[in-house]
């Protein structure tokens, strides 16, 4: 039934406003290393048995929380009631964020801190404080003047997620001790105590004011389950259940989490997590990407090249999160992934995408302007047997891949037609326009050098250049002379020296000609971006003359690249 009357809109509550979902970033490259969201090792054999023997009886019963909470208590030593079992580490910081904030009492907070703590104090209605804490030692001074009787929760995160600083113990005490005075609640987030030096939780146990969170998703691998916990005073475990439903957590995530408490974090992964993580901080310290001294089990760059950082890694299948991406010092973070196999790999990403040691470059498209000659010739050889082909058909073939031999390709296009040629016959009409003879003019020599000598030079003065091309050698060295650039190139592979692109050979052989590991490579096609990863080098696109230049964005960025040139003079401010 349809109203004639003008009804008001539907508006939420005025505590949304300026909240919006959580959604962390999807990367657009294809990953197979995940190191973007700080999460945990394999979770224990014994937990996986415990959630898959969970019976049909016990599916149809509401899950009892109490046996865990009694065993999570008798580990830390206080009585059962001080323990509340939540849905994950967030559904306690949403809980006590709803206990203790209303409009007329704060958060206070340092900033960045866990973006979920200001999100649940602004759904509860309160506003938000903050302190400033990026690097360097924690601004307890300025936190603790900030402590009055409006600030209803106080809120630590120790390691600090994104930066992974360390507040020391001395200090929180400090600050728990004003916060009583004032008549508000200390929220301590621990979620990354089992990676830190020194794990502080037994230190804040007997605090009256103190609130304990602690999770399962990181050291225990459990992060798919959603199961955090609380240690509070008994009274104000009390608010956290009456602020939160009854059954927060599933039978089977329960039963995983006793038998993965029984078996206890993975000190293995623990202990490769420390490691690495001074390896890696090393590491991004030689190569000049600020690192942050870090107590958890991730890294984080504080560095204005972060943004290339993500994008360098996400092009070489390594996911790593992006931070304040507006501000002039952005961050970068990496989690560790606490495996010899992905660490390794890992740092080989870091050393190419922060240090190139060469830069590999595509001929036609890249440095030669080819619109005119090859794709012109592959038009021109079709219609010798009255077959017409268009610009956009040779550009459609190149974006799908798979298009790096011209001779190929037009015996491609024309099969899709309907008309089946001898490669050798198609090659020998190919060249013929190509080329030229008595009765028709040479298109190559339409082609025109791309970019000015100086900007090739100037590249070639700052890194060795390797030209990687589908051409035979004899046309592609005809054309580096005839463009005056062929001393500026160190090595060229092409079509006679190895398997075509998308095949990482010929990438690889670039390579070793070189005598580098470490190297960005420039092209114009999908084909080039998938033997640049499969090779372990940055794949970087730019548009070809003739393309349009929307359309080749989108294929390039499809294809992985890790950023997509205007021009090739842009490439040098992408170096460090």
């Amino acid at each position: 039934m349809t109203s004639t009357r003008t009804s008001p809109p539907l508006r939420p509550a005025a505590r949304l406003a300026g909240v919006r979902a959580y959604a962390p970033p999807a990367p657009r490259w294809a990953i197979d290393i995940k190191l973007d969201a700080n999460e945990g090792p394999q979770p224990s054999p014994a937990a996986l048995d415990a959630a898959r023997a969970v019976t049909t009886n016990d599916g149809r019963r509401y899950p009892d929380t109490r046996a865990l909470e009694a065993t999570i208590a008798r580990s830390w030593g206080v009585d059962p009631e001080r323990v509340v079992v939540t849905n994950g580490a967030d559904d306690a910081i949403d809980r006590l964020s709803r206990a203790t904030l209303e409009p007329g009492r704060d958060l206070l907070t340092h900033t960045p801190g866990f973006e979920m703590i200001p999100r649940s104090a602004r759904l509860a209605g309160a506003g938000v404080r903050t302190i400033a804490w990026t690097c360097g030692d924690f601004p307890e001074d300025a936190f603790r003047d900030a402590i009055n009787p409006g600030i209803g929760l106080v809120a630590l995160v120790s390691p600090n997620n994104p930066t992974g600083g360390v507040i020391p113990t001395a200090a929180i005490t400090r600050v728990i001790d004003d916060a009583r005075a004032a008549g508000s609640v200390v929220l301590l987030d621990l979620a990354y105590a089992e990676f830190a030096n020194i794990d502080p939780t037994r230190a804040f146990l007997d605090a009256d004011n103190a609130v304990i969170v602690r999770t399962f998703s990181k050291a225990f691998g459990l992060a798919g389950m959603r199961m955090g916990y609380a240690i509070a005073p008994a009274s104000i475990v009390a608010w956290l259940r009456a602020a939160g439903g009854p059954y927060p957590v599933s039978m089977p995530a329960l039963a995983a989490a006793q038998a993965a408490w029984k078996a206890g974090p993975n000190e293995e992964y623990s202990a490769a997590v420390r490691t690495e993580r001074a390896e890696l901080t090393a590491l991004a310290d030689r190569l000049g990407l600020n690192p942050l001294p870090s107590g958890a089990n991730f890294v984080t760059l504080r560095t204005p090249r972060a943004a290339w950082i993500r994008d360098a890694l996400g092009s070489l299948g390594i996911a790593v999160r992006l931070l304040g991406a507006d501000r002039q010092d952005p961050l970068c973070r990496i989690t560790l992934p606490g495996n010899g196999a992905d660490f390794a790999r890992l740092v080989a990403a870091i050393k190419t995408a922060a240090d190139p040691e060469a830069i590999l470059l595509d001929l036609d498209g890249v440095l030669a302007d080819v619109s005119g000659s090859y794709r012109a010739a592959i038009i021109a050889t079709a219609r010798t047997i009255d077959v017409d082909l268009t610009p956009d058909d040779i550009a459609r073939a190149k974006a799908a891949g798979d298009a790096n031999n011209d001779w190929a390709l037009t015996q491609r296009l024309l099969a899709e037609r309907g008309v089946t040629a001898d490669l050798a016959a198609i090659t020998e009409r190919f060249q013929r326009v190509y080329l030229g003879a008595e009765d028709a003019p040479a298109l190559r020599d339409c082609e025109t050098l791309i970019p000015s000598t100086q900007a090739v030079a100037s590249l070639a003065a700052r890194l060795p250049l390797a030209i990687v091309t589908g051409r035979p050698a004899a046309e592609a060295r005809w054309f580096l002379g005839r463009a005056g650039i062929a001393d500026a190139v160190r090595t060229l592979v092409a079509m006679e020296d190895a398997p075509a692109k998308p095949a990482p050979d010929p990438v690889c052989l670039a390579l070793e000609r070189l005598g580098v590991t470490h190297a960005w490579m420039l092209g114009d096609t999908p084909d080039d971006a998938a033997a640049a990863r499969a090779a372990g080098v940055v794949p970087i696109g730019i548009t070809a003359p003739g393309d349009d230049p929307g359309a080749s964005r989108t294929t390039l960025e499809a294809a992985g690249v890790a950023r997509v040139l205007a021009r090739f003079e842009d490439m040098e401010g992408l170096l460090p």
